[in-house]
């Protein structure tokens, strides 16, 4: 066997060197270091709770009278529009009143002749000239026609339709030279004197509306503005379509700022609320069989702590031990995560957490 000895040059010695340290530093391939994983979390009772527990409603007045006419007619005019403030007895509408005219006319002729035979007839009675049978069928005619022409002087005094009270005219719904019947309505009254948030509460919420009194009401329009309200009336019966409690919230002392129609939202001041804490159903985690979450460090690692759980609603659960106000839990992903785990917690508009 021959051993061949190849000899290079000087340069070409170094070449060759030069690629060998390039190959063995491709063959070293060194890891990334794994970033911290960005987590959607949240503050224990940052307000959200609160928020949780609100409900939107619309304002309304709690007296809302529909007036109508009490006899069917034609339209001759009509003396407000909507939104006039109105006094109680002023004129909102009249009818044509030829009709009633001719009718209380016709009536009155009708009480005259009645009148005048009712006399005769007693005068013969009194002569023994026509029976009692005769005397009282004509007694009965007379009282029927007084009746008949009462009526007809209230008839010609309801072509007229006059507020009930004093209020704000919220909606009309004829016009001059409409034919209306009677009953039908014309005009919608609303009183300024008492007026309520209207609401509708879900299933969920309705062993704490029980205990629920006073209540904080907020208007949309404007942040700034709060009354405080109380709950008048709430619904036994649930709607058939939405599955919900209507609820009545009286405003105490609303000024100017508060007009009918208003998005206003409630929240029930309950002093049972302060014993629990609200967190998002997602942010439970089942660990053996019993409830837990996880919870962020000041060092950015989770831990996972039991929590009892007071009662779940339809997207969240009612903590009753185990979490503080202002300690910061995760809400999402919970079952990607592992303990000592260091995360990069982020807020719901994924702002990071400074």
């Amino acid at each position: 066997m021959k051993l061949y000895v190849l000899r290079l040059s000087g340069s070409a010695s170094r070449l060759l060197g030069m690629a060998l340290v390039v190959l063995a530093a491709c063959g070293r391939t060194e890891l990334p270091v794994e970033a911290d994983r960005p987590v959607l979390t949240r503050l224990v009772g940052a307000g959200d709770s609160r928020e949780e527990s609100a409900y939107s409603g619309e304002i309304r007045s709690r007296y809302e009278t529909p007036l109508a006419f009490r006899i069917p007619g034609k339209i001759a005019v009509r003396l407000v529009d909507a939104g006039t403030q109105v006094k109680a007895g002023e004129v909102l509408a009249r009818l044509d009143p030829a009709d009633v005219v001719l009718s209380a006319a016709a009536a009155s002729a009708q009480l005259e002749l009645a009148e005048a035979e009712v006399g005769r007839y007693r005068e013969l009675f009194a002569r023994n000239f026509v029976s009692q049978a005769a005397l009282d069928a004509r007694e009965t005619g007379y009282k029927n026609a007084r009746a008949q022409a009462d009526l007809a002087r209230n008839q010609s005094r309801y072509s007229e339709l006059r507020a009930d009270h004093a209020g704000l005219v919220e909606q009309i719904s004829v016009e001059p030279g409409q034919v209306v019947a009677a009953g039908q309505t014309v005009v919608r009254l609303v009183s300024r004197e008492a007026l309520e948030v209207v609401l509708a509460i879900p299933e969920s919420r309705m062993p704490e509306m029980r205990s629920a009194k006073q209540a904080e009401i907020r208007l949309w329009s404007d942040g700034e503005a709060r009354y405080a309200g109380v709950l008048r009336e709430l619904s036994p019966v649930a709607d058939a379509a939405t599955r919900t409690y209507a609820a009545r919230v009286s405003l105490l002392k609303p000024d100017n700022r508060v007009l009918l129609g208003m998005t206003a939202r409630v929240r029930f001041l309950n002093e049972a609320q302060d014993e629990w804490i609200a967190i998002p159903m997602t942010a439970v985690f089942q660990h053996d069989g019993q409830p837990a979450v996880w919870v962020v460090g000041a060092d950015r690692t989770v831990s996972l702590r039991p929590v009892r759980l007071k009662s779940f609603g339809d997207s969240e659960a009612r903590v009753e031990s185990g979490l503080q106000r202002g300690e910061r839990i995760v809400v999402a992903g919970v079952h990607k995560l592992n303990a000592g785990q260091k995360i990069r917690p982020v807020e719901r508009n994924l702002r990071p957490v400074e």
